[in-house]
């Protein structure tokens, strides 16, 4: 029994390895399927390596960008400093000597040039003595006038009618100008014949005028106003004609409209021919005053520098005609000076334009 049992115990454990050997064989695809993954590239590292190139790439693109934009803005800064400083940097003040240079020097010897040729003509005896006085003969005439009192009166009389004159054109060429610059129906019916009335000479209207006022001061002003206004209000309307349009639209948005904005905005901005045209409206205003005292001559009207100087054409006293020429000439050139030039000074001056005309 005991070897039986022995035989069939031994096949038993002959069958028993078989499991073991299973066991020995199941190893086998868990190496293969390793094998399998370690050929496939993991996925999680290449996005990861991605990630950190392409932020260095922004990283290197944004130093280079600021690099690049430090020095662009530190030049804008620059020049905003350096416009700013252009802008409030008070104008210096001439030396003495450069103004006596350019702008007394010149004139001077212009009329010491004009005078050396009068001179000359005078002592070559181009003309009698009697219709061209040489200088000293004007300059005695002056003399007299002086000391006799009678030098300053018609210079006033005449320049007091010529100043209200002018006042009154500037009244009325203003708002003329302003309204043909801006309503186009009154610009096609008026903007011609104001064109055509600056062309016409100021000697033109005087006996139209003694027709209508007679021998009075309404004549002369009358005069005067056909002459001025024609200049002042084609100036405020070529000023106008030269705004840009962009401060007319800035100055609605902030709410300059009407009257306000034609204060505010249209004026100040269209200043420049504003000013031309009132020089201009004041030339016209003095031709035309003298054009008007030379031949509405009244003794009610008094003696202002055109009547004195056609008193002096009557008595054919020559010296006192060139006088008096000289003495309209010389107020012309005062007023230039001590009121239009001013003017156009500050104007260019608040515009930044002083030191490129200079």
């Amino acid at each position: 029994m005991a070897s039986t049992d022995t035989t069939h115990d031994a096949p038993a454990d002959a069958a028993a390895p078989e499991p073991a050997t299973a066991t020995a064989d199941a190893p086998e695809p868990a190496a293969g399927v390793e094998a399998e993954a370690a050929s496939v590239p993991a996925p999680a590292t290449k996005p990861a390596t991605a990630s950190a190139a392409d932020s260095t790439a922004a990283d290197s693109t944004a130093a280079d960008s600021t690099a690049l934009e430090a020095p662009h803005s530190e030049d804008v800064s620059g020049l905003e400093a350096g416009l700013d400083a252009l802008e409030t940097s008070a104008p210096e003040r001439e030396p003495f000597h450069r103004v006596l240079t350019r702008k007394v020097l010149p004139p001077v010897t212009a009329i010491v040039l004009v005078l050396a040729l009068w001179q000359l003509v005078y002592a070559l005896h181009v003309k009698r003595a009697d219709l061209l006085p040489g200088p000293l003969a004007v300059w005695d005439s002056l003399k007299t006038q002086w000391l006799q009192g009678t030098l300053l009166q018609p210079i006033w009389t005449s320049l007091s009618r010529g100043a209200l004159g002018f006042v009154i054109a500037l009244i009325i060429g203003t708002p003329l100008g302003l309204l043909v610059a801006r309503v186009k129906p009154v610009r096609a019916a008026i903007g011609p014949i104001l064109s055509g009335l600056q062309s016409i000479p100021s000697v033109a209207w005087v006996p139209a005028s003694i027709i209508w006022f007679g021998l009075s001061n309404a004549t002369i002003y009358c005069v005067i106003l056909l002459g001025a206004v024609p200049s002042i209000a084609n100036g405020l309307v070529a000023g106008v004609d030269q705004v840009q349009p962009i401060y007319l639209r800035a100055g609605r948005t902030l709410g300059a409209t009407g009257l306000r904005g034609v204060r505010h905005v249209l004026l100040p901005a269209a200043l420049p021919g504003y000013l031309a045209g009132l020089k201009q409206g004041w030339a016209f205003a003095w031709r035309s005053l003298m054009a008007a005292e030379l031949i509405a001559s009244s003794p009610a009207l008094g003696i202002g520098l055109g009547q004195a100087l056609e008193n002096a054409r009557n008595v054919q006293d020559m010296p006192t005609v060139l006088a008096t020429i000289i003495l309209i000439l010389l107020v012309g050139i005062g007023i230039e000076l001590i009121v239009f030039s001013p003017l156009e000074r500050r104007v260019l001056r608040s515009r930044g334009l002083l030191a490129a005309k200079r």
